[in-house]
């Protein structure tokens, strides 16, 4: 369910801490960690998962975005998605503007390809 969604640390948090007062388990299962989750749930007749809960809440807290990212997100930071694929549209656009200039006549089909590649080596 949430596979390949972007997790957010304040809401592993949110969900950890919840744990100790309703179901444990379901910032596992957000974190995409299923196995952990039922195991929690099993657990919950136990006071374990509510202290293994509230131990993780603090220690998502106590993480910085880049640790979070790393260790939940594939390392992945938001940000870093977000320029990633201004870069990736900005090179669109670069190529397109090159290719109107080549339709255009004003550079030769060679220096069109040369530049074509420039632009592709930079993704």
């Amino acid at each position: 369910m949430f596979k390949n969604q972007h997790k957010s640390r304040s809401v592993a948090a949110v969900l950890a801490f919840s744990g100790t007062l309703t179901i444990s388990g379901l910032h596992k299962f957000y974190l995409g960690q299923p196995l952990w989750g039922i195991i929690y749930v099993l657990l919950s007749w136990t006071p374990i998962p509510k202290v293994a809960s509230a131990i993780e809440g603090v220690w998502f807290l106590a993480q910085d975005e880049d640790t979070f990212d790393q260790n939940f997100n594939l390392g992945k930071s938001a940000k870093i998605s977000q320029t990633a694929g201004k870069q990736v549209a900005s090179i669109a656009d670069a190529l397109r503007e090159l290719d109107t200039l080549r339709q255009d006549g004003l550079i030769t089909e060679y220096e069109f390809e040369q530049k074509r590649r420039q632009l592709l080596d930079h993704i």
